[in-house]
């Protein structure tokens, strides 16, 4: 499996540090370049691009700008030497921010990262039935759905679920179980009193909220996520 991938930066700098990267990741192939964004409208238009690695501060118009015209994007990963614009990316469902400069190893798990969204993107939907149906909490746990097997999960040990496509991620400490369901039908089922829809993206377990620190949650095992507009009352009810 490849990933298409076109690189829309200003700098050329970046376009040689990303193309030296590429060679040693197998499954991403550089199929352009273009040092405007504007440029980059032909390309897509005329060929087949899975993964973008997107600027952010451009002439004309800049990477986020330009990424909100399109109607179905690829997936993106930002390459920025700007900090003050991840939450923004992430409210467009980027796939990662690259904070320049940034090293192989970092670059190697964002790829990593986007192929993992390509494969779940690419799947076979899954049927209509199993995505409507609500999971349904029996006392403590849960059953899920996952690779043709129905697996009881603890409520107490779910960090957080995160949603992908037409399938939900519930994140346990340090690994997940990936289910046919819709977040929605999580939230209509799971104990308000236990769990809160911080994003489109993400519902937290509430005992495993650590602080908050500007519009980004911590969890107690590290991880950081985005609370979404349309939540961040919701959020800032729950620390009051």
């Amino acid at each position: 499996m490849t990933l298409k991938a076109l690189i829309i930066d200003d700098e050329p700098l970046a376009h040689d540090v990303i193309l030296e990267y590429a060679k040693s990741v197998p499954f991403i192939e550089i199929i352009g370049q273009c040092y405007l964004a504007t440029e980059a409208i032909s390309v897509l238009h005329r060929q087949e691009v899975d993964l973008l690695f997107l600027d952010i501060q451009m002439p004309k118009i800049k990477g986020l700008d330009f990424l909100r015209t399109l109607k179905k994007p690829p997936i993106v990963i930002i390459t920025s030497a700007y900090e003050e614009y991840a939450l923004e990316s992430f409210e467009l469902d980027v796939c990662d921010y690259l904070h320049k400069p940034y090293r192989f190893d970092r670059f190697l798990k964002a790829s990593n990262k986007a192929l993992e969204w390509y494969q779940l993107k690419n799947q076979p939907p899954a049927p209509t039935q199993s995505v409507q149906q609500s999971p349904v909490p029996v006392s403590e746990h849960i059953f899920i759905k996952s690779d043709k097997k129905h697996v009881k999960v603890s409520l107490k040990e779910v960090y957080y679920l995160e949603s992908y496509g037409n399938y939900v991620k519930i994140w346990l400490e340090d690994t997940f179980v990936l289910t046919p369901a819709t977040l929605s039908s999580f939230e209509e089922s799971l104990p308000i009193d236990s769990f809160l829809r911080i994003h489109k993206s993400f519902i937290i377990n509430k005992e495993y909220i650590d602080y908050l620190e500007g519009n980004m949650l911590f969890l107690k095992n590290g991880q950081e996520l985005s609370v979404g507009k349309s939540y961040r009352q919701g959020v800032k009810k729950f620390f009051r």
